[in-house]
């Protein structure tokens, strides 16, 4: 199951609006979906909320050390309360996936981004779940710094909100450690086709026609030529 739910970010009102800011983003929409109360934890170096959920202790985590010093504050609340790194679920932007939709995944590399690379470090271990919330790339190598600290167009924004709507649906299966039927939700971007109508049976009778015959007018009910 999952314990710590942290969301990557950069602190500060200037950031607040950016793609880098993603996991922001959903551990905001998280912390309203349980009612957790974010609130500054300097021994954690974020925002922290901490609730009983189904029997269970849950910690939410958005560090404010800036992006690449994330490990910091996932590290230090991790060993403080012993939460191994398969009990942690970080949720960030990724750059490789396009807008509306998201990845659930376990472990692997940090694929340069740098939030990532200090979780790593800090935890001494990748072995920890990612939720990949897809930002699109910019096309250019070059162009990706300002890419992740630009905010994201209306559509694109939209297309986000729809993937994290799906990851908040698939919480209950994340706290009680049903990562399969997660992935189910998170990974279904778009509705299931409507099954086509069944085709009448070769047999079946159909429906009888009815016509209207209008009444024959006696000719003191015709009107008169004018």
């Amino acid at each position: 199951m999952i314990k710590l739910f942290v969301g990557l970010g950069n602190p500060g009102s200037d950031y607040a609006h950016t793609r880098h800011n993603a996991g922001f983003w959903w551990i905001d929409a998280l912390a309203d979906q349980w009612r957790m109360g974010m609130r500054p934890e300097r021994n954690y170096f974020g925002l922290m909320a901490r609730a009983q959920i189904g029997g269970n202790t849950v910690w939410l985590l958005e560090p404010q050390t800036f992006m690449n010093a994330s490990g910091k504050s996932v590290g230090t609340l991790a060993r403080f309360f012993k939460i191994a790194p398969e009990e942690i679920l970080v949720a960030h932007d990724e750059l490789d996936i396009t807008p509306g939709e998201a990845k659930l995944k376990l472990g692997g590399g940090h694929a340069g981004h740098n939030g990532l690379r200090d979780i790593h470090a800090q935890l001494g271990s990748s072995n920890y779940w990612r939720l990949r919330i897809g930002i699109g790339h910019p096309g250019d190598k070059s162009q990706v710094a300002n890419w992740v600290l630009q905010k994201p167009s209306p559509d694109e924004r939209a297309g986000i909100n729809q993937s994290m709507d799906r990851a908040l649906k698939a919480g209950d299966h994340l706290l009680g450690g049903q990562m399969d039927k997660a992935m189910a939700l998170i990974h279904t971007s778009k509705p299931p086709r409507p099954k086509p109508p069944k085709p009448l049976s070769a047999c079946a009778t159909p429906p009888a026609l009815t016509t209207h015959v209008s009444p024959k007018l006696d000719d003191k009910d015709k009107p008169n030529a004018a």
